[in-house]
């Protein structure tokens, strides 16, 4: 098989790690062995279930693993574990971030995402779902809130015909009330989220998306609109694997900008470079916000709406606070909103709300602390003082 052709079985994948190791293709037999060499020990209080030593781990332990996370069917409280396994070979590790980010690493990441998303669109995916069902309270309390298709076969997964669809369910109209619809001073979550912010935002300072830094440059892609975001504030809005996966616009007014593809199909945790998309909306109460859906794990899959794949400022688009944009297939779980300087509002709780989690600042964003409960925040809102 050729460099260029795509693996298209995990049999097929394996077999072509172990030839560009062999061939040291593109540097891949080089910078493997550097990150193993390299590897750092995992913190005493990780979680057992997530561990996974890759100290003088070999290719075929690397091939193995992959047969291994390939096999694997994530239900919701071990959904991230795979990935977070994997993360311990470039943990504070240049070598292992250059391995799986460069070269032949990268196209080893590429190729597997491919094969492990084309699983969660198939049929056979579909066998996932009762248990995340069950995960949700059953399919009374999700049917309460989701919209569920009619079944056209008896194999028992409610209509859904592979995991995606699924993970991607579409929420009732009435099941997520918009705060304050006329009232364009307030802003609204644009998804079932936890929130954290960073001020002080320039076109080029890096700040933490995951364990790996960005600007506003990078995440709107050299737009000519990020010179408004200079000295503003980036809004984290973070999804959870029960989370409604679809996100909204959180202000009214015209796109004037946006693009669904910013950089093509990368792996996703931890790396430089992340799977997004993003739209400016232009607003006479906040100037320009900027939304930015990011993929961030194995599929990494981030779909706008057809009429919002690709806007220019000479076809402006009106949009309605509140209005779907857009959604994550599994893997994606990270939306920012970009606010400009002196633009960004009040956050307004009721008491007894949670206004925090704990996170380990050597993670990054992607490994929260399970919270009990945060169903609430759908109704989060902003508002302009």
């Amino acid at each position: 098989m050729s460099a260029e052709t795509a693996p298209q079985t995990i049999k097929e994948f394996t077999a072509r790690v172990r030839q560009w190791y062999r061939d040291d293709y593109r540097g891949f037999r080089t910078f493997f062995d550097a990150a193993i060499e390299n590897v750092k020990p995992i913190p005493e209080d990780t979680d057992r279930d997530i561990r996974y030593d890759w100290r003088n781990k070999s290719i075929d332990d690397l091939c193995s693993f992959f047969d291994e996370w390939y096999a694997w069917l994530p239900e919701m409280p071990t959904g991230l574990d795979y990935i977070r396994k994997f993360g311990w070979l470039y943990y504070q590790n240049e070598y292992g971030r250059a391995f799986v980010t460069k070269g032949a690493g990268y196209e080893m990441t590429k190729h597997f995402v491919a094969i492990r998303g084309e699983y969660f669109d198939s049929p056979e995916s579909a066998a996932l779902i009762h248990a995340w069902v069950e995960d949700l309270g059953g399919i009374h309390k999700v049917s309460q809130q989701y919209i569920i298709p009619e079944p056209t076969n008896p194999a028992g997964h409610y209509g859904f015909n592979n995991f995606n669809q699924f993970f991607s369910r579409k929420i009732k109209p009435d099941a997520r009330a918009i705060a304050s619809p006329e009232d364009d001073s307030v802003v609204v979550a644009p998804a079932d989220c936890m929130i954290y912010t960073v001020e002080n935002l320039t076109q080029d300072t890096k700040f933490l998306v995951k364990t790996s830094y960005l600007n506003v440059r990078e995440l709107l892609n050299d737009s000519q609109y990020m010179r408004y975001f200079d000295g503003g504030t980036a809004v984290f809005c973070i999804l959870k694997p029960h989370s409604y996966h679809h996100y909204h616009a959180p202000v009214s007014g015209k796109v004037v900008e946006a693009k669904e593809d910013v950089s093509g199909e990368y792996f996703g945790v931890a790396f430089e470079r992340f799977r997004r998309g993003y739209l400016v909306i232009k607003t006479e109460r906040y100037g320009h916000v900027g939304v930015v859906p990011v993929g961030l794990t194995t599929i990494a899959s981030v779909v706008f709406r057809d009429k919002f794949k690709h806007v220019t400022d000479t076809q402006p688009i009106a949009i309605a606070k509140g209005e779907a944009i857009g959604y994550f297939q599994y893997g994606g779980s990270l939306n920012i909103l970009l606010f400009e300087a002196g633009r960004f509002p009040s956050l307004n709780l009721l008491q007894g709300q949670q206004i925090g989690f704990l996170l380990n600042p050597d993670e990054g964003v992607g490994k929260l602390r399970q919270s009990k409960s945060n169903d609430f925040l759908h109704r989060v809102s902003f508002r302009s003082e």
